[in-house]
């Protein structure tokens, strides 16, 4: 069991992580015909969005009150009501997302009675949808404000009384999750015959498409209909330990009983989901995902000579760390460092010494303490990078010295293979002498190997085969 601590330093001196208002706002992308709205200052807003359009090499939508001096003092009520109608009338949104700022929060801005003021006043917005979730950038990370986000979403947005659809469930997936990342997932889950509605569905509006018309809001994701709907599926898969509130919401609220996967990176974590799939839609696993398992034990023997006795060095939210960090370590490797942005109960659960809630400065003095081989967080890694000597594999947001990372994939089968691949290439072209030769013992046989790797569970064999066929 990892021990977690937290730095004591005055400030941080290379943040690692990003602003609950950034989550939330990011969560908000993911719905069609949305507005996001950050409450505080237009410098907030202004470096959310720079950092979120050089990730993702797109046009970002994202609002601001503009507060200043008079009116953080006086109050937000003006901005606010000019924020919501010059929005609606120029952008016509479906639905305006407001977040807080530390600015907002400080000041303690009663936005819940501002907004049931602006609507007395204002009945024209009641075509208009206006959700409001408290982020104070203060407390918290990015997958805070994310989780936050999308809990005020299934609690706030009216659902219409639908009955259960046999075939429907929702998806609540968490902010490390990519666009690429719910393509697979949608991919899986359809295969089953399943219906899954993505709340928020980033895969739709920041997957990096050419639309047919511009648009002022949002390009695409979950159409405010199918929010509206959720009460009707038969099930709720949450995907990370952070949307665990939002699916809790949902269930109070509608009765959708929940299944909450902590990662989807690996052979038995995705083996647990693809089970949980074909319980709930009483089919057998098709042949194409079965081929992808085994393709994926061939890829984990063939890259484990390269992982193996490798120390990482892991920085990364909560439930990113968790994903990567445990399928390393299934791979051989060794989490010499982990640094993390915010608490989470996953932490204790690494199998590392300890887990430290700081910034990069710590992770790279840990990581040079620890003598690591290879360096896995965002792209602010890579001057420590450079310093140690070390190679770095881009994980998480923002990664602006990249392109195509809205089609980055390491859930599934395949993004899980894809993921072993990558790493140990990086391995490979930067640590060439590192391999089974090097190795202190002489490397098992692929016969003995594979006897170290889960056996096809039941549900994943095919109705002819034995269990024993099955395991061999």
């Amino acid at each position: 069991m990892a021990h977690v601590t937290e730095t004591k330093k005055a400030c941080a001196v290379n943040p690692l992580k990003m602003s609950q208002p950034l989550g939330a706002a990011y969560a908000f992308m993911g719905l069609e015909s949305c507005m996001p709205v950050m409450h505080g200052s237009q410098g907030c807003t202004s470096f959310g969005l720079v950092l979120l359009v050089r990730h993702f090499k797109e046009s970002i939508p994202l609002q601001t009150t503009a507060m200043n001096e008079t009116s953080t003092i006086l109050g937000g009520y003006d901005n606010i009501e000019k924020a919501v109608l010059n929005i609606r009338q120029r952008a016509q949104p479906a639905l305006i997302a407001i977040c807080s700022t530390g600015l907002t929060e400080t000041r303690g801005d009663d936005v819940q009675g501002h907004l049931k003021l602006i609507r007395q006043r204002h009945p024209e917005l009641a075509d208009t949808e206006i959700v409001y979730v408290s982020t104070p950038d203060y407390v918290g990370a990015f997958q805070d404000g994310w989780a936050r986000a999308v809990t005020a979403l299934v609690a706030q947005v009216p659902l219409v009384d639908t009955p259960r659809r046999a075939h429907a469930v929702n998806v609540l997936p968490g902010s490390h999750l990519t666009p690429g990342d719910l393509d697979e997932l949608r991919e899986l889950i359809e295969a089953f015959g399943l219906q899954p509605t993505f709340v928020p569905d980033v895969s739709g509006s920041l997957d990096g498409h050419i639309p047919e018309r511009w648009l002022g809001t949002t390009l695409g994701g979950t159409p405010l209909a199918a929010l509206r709907a959720l009460g009707g599926a038969v099930h709720t898969l949450a995907v990370g330990e952070q949307m665990r509130p939002a699916a809790m919401q949902l269930e109070s609220r509608c009765g959708v009983p929940y299944t909450v996967f902590d990662r989807l990176t690996g052979l038995t974590a995705t083996d647990a989901f693809i089970a949980q799939l074909a319980a709930l839609s009483g089919r057998p696993v098709p042949a194409r995902i079965r081929r992808q398992r085994s393709q994926l034990v061939d890829a984990m023997l063939d890259a484990h000579f390269h992982l193996g006795h490798v120390r990482v060095a892991l920085a990364a939210e909560p439930d990113l760390l968790w994903s990567t960090g445990s399928f390393l370590a299934e791979m051989g490797a060794e989490l010499a460092v982990c640094v993390t942005t915010t608490k989470s109960p996953l932490l204790e659960r690494l199998p590392v010494a300890e887990v430290l809630i700081g910034d990069l400065e710590d992770f790279e003095q840990s990581a040079a303490a620890a003598n690591c081989d290879l360096l896995m967080t965002h792209s602010h890694g890579r001057q420590a990078a450079q310093r140690l000597g070390k190679p770095l594999f881009r994980i998480g947001i923002p990664m602006f010295d990249r392109i195509g990372n809205a089609h980055i994939c390491h859930v599934g089968y395949r993004g899980t293979r894809q993921l072993a691949y990558e790493v140990g290439n990086l391995l490979m072209d930067q640590i060439p002498h590192h391999g089974p030769d090097d190795w202190p013992l002489p490397s098992a046989s692929r016969a003995a190997a594979v006897a170290h790797v889960p056996a096809v569970i039941p549900h994943l064999r095919r109705p002819d085969e034995s269990p024993a066929a099955a395991s061999a």
